[in-house]
């Protein structure tokens, strides 16, 4: 099998890596950069746990070749926030963030690194999503903890914030200049 060196931007640090033809952007991101945010679930594009922010898309990096990636610009949960510089490895949590800790929008967390990064992408495309729009956009994130409806009021919490206070910040990406950020995770 044929390997490929890539270079990613992670949470804005490049890194390099090498990579068989078949690597899932996943596992590259778990086994090669060390950043287990993304989980793996299903490796089928069906469970949302490995959502992650490609080029300021969501997408399911269980979907993605890595080499295809290459070149990219990749956002995790761990990307989000701000450092808050009490050491490594600490950040300040973004407005989505904080609403799924306030509303409990999480129970074991498995899944909650996917369900983040696709609710930054809601709300980079649509500031006031209606209660239908969060269903729509979340039915491609399986939890099997919360029964959703916690996580759905910390969507209407995080957009709420948002719109109430402007300082409050989606994630580094969500809020690109060119406002065009997402687009809906697909089934």
């Amino acid at each position: 099998m044929g390997t490929h060196d890539i270079t990613l931007t992670v949470n804005g640090e490049e890194e390099a890596l090498t990579v068989e033809s078949r690597t899932l952007l996943v596992h590259a991101l778990r086994e090669g950069v060390g950043d287990t945010a993304p989980k793996v679930g299903c490796e089928s594009g069906k469970c949302g746990a490995c959502t992650v922010h490609l080029d300021g898309e969501a997408v399911k990096s269980c979907m993605v070749l890595a080499a295809a990636a290459d070149g990219g610009e990749v956002t995790t949960v761990s990307g989000l926030g701000g450092a808050s510089g009490e050491g490594e490895g600490t950040a300040e949590l973004d407005a989505v963030q904080t609403a799924f800790h306030e509303e409990h929008g999480l129970q074991c967390g498995y899944c909650t690194p996917g369900m983040v990064m696709t609710v930054e992408d809601l709300l980079a495309e649509r500031p006031d999503p209606s209660e239908a729009e969060i269903r729509h956009q979340l039915k491609g994130n399986i939890c099997r903890c919360t029964g959703y409806q916690n996580v759905v009021r910390a969507v209407e919490t995080a957009a709420d914030r948002l719109s109430e206070d402007p300082e409050a910040e989606l994630g580094a990406d969500a809020a690109d200049a060119d406002g065009g950020t997402a687009s809906e995770v697909s089934d």
